[in-house]
């Protein structure tokens, strides 16, 4: 009889009642298991603000290896070691959109055969966040996976959170799936559960236009981003001359502030 695998955990959260439905993904054996390099991490991803990681174990939920803002971000006295101590943080009206955000990067990992390739996967979306003022904010999430088992089981992921706050408080309720190391893949998907709408309506921008914004908002010059891409500077300077303009944006600051809003970021 083939063994179901469920993750555990000693604090309860929301996200078990998405990740125990998928138990062919996930490794409920504790191991113990390398940190990443987080540098290498952080390359892949960006952080257009005051942000922090953590590591998230699967098979029991335990998070580790902090970047110290996650104590001042969110006025903490001691690290988290539970996820749910995470989970806690959001806004409980942003719950129910995590858990089906959770659901919708696996089922589109299921769809493209992603699971093959993972660790070439980035999730993002965003939600609200208790802060150290009381209050709740807009942070952005990213998360990326790191180890699996034998069996492509996953082991661990490293999370990212930025408070974006400061360049937008709408959020979007848009998930996406992309590729780094190389990959190419953009899967942008809308959360169609809720009463948020769109203050005008999103520009849909090309693949190569999503690439550069991308870049912009990582701070890029021309030269690196021409690097990057391979393409020339001028190609690059005509590329954001041409995003500026289709997306009604007088600068970098307000295309990216309308990026995360329409979900390209």
């Amino acid at each position: 009889m083939k063994k179901i695998y469920l993750t555990q955990a000693k604090r309860q959260h929301p996200l078990l009642k998405v990740w125990n439905d998928y138990p062919e993904i996930l490794q409920n054996a504790n191991s113990i298991l390398p940190y990443p390099s987080i540098e290498s991490i952080i390359g892949e991803m960006f952080a257009p603000g005051k942000f922090y990681y953590y590591i998230i174990n699967f098979a029991d939920s335990t998070i580790c290896n902090h970047h110290e803002n996650i104590l001042t971000m969110h006025g903490l006295n001691k690290y988290p070691v539970h996820l749910k101590e995470i989970t806690d943080l959001i806004h409980p009206d942003d719950l129910e959109f995590v858990m089906e955000a959770e659901r919708m990067c696996i089922e589109k990992m299921k769809e493209i055969d992603g699971f093959d390739y993972q660790q070439e996967l980035k999730t993002s979306y965003c939600f609200r966040m208790r802060t150290s003022k009381g209050n709740y904010e807009l942070f952005h999430h990213q998360a990326l996976h790191t180890h699996k088992d034998e069996h492509g089981r996953l082991l661990q992921a490293v999370n990212i959170h930025s408070n974006i706050e400061h360049i937008t408080h709408q959020n979007s309720y848009t998930v996406l799936v992309s590729g780094i190391n190389g990959r190419e893949d953009f899967h942008q998907m809308q959360w169609l559960k809720q009463d948020k709408m769109y203050e005008s309506k999103p520009v849909i921008f090309t693949k190569r236009e999503v690439e550069i914004i991308n870049c912009i908002a990582k701070g890029y010059s021309a030269g690196k981003i021409s690097d990057l891409l391979s393409i020339s500077e001028e190609t690059v300077r005509t590329h954001r001359k041409n995003i500026l303009k289709k997306s009604d944006s007088k600068n970098s600051s307000e295309l990216i502030k309308k990026a995360f809003e329409w979900g390209y970021l």
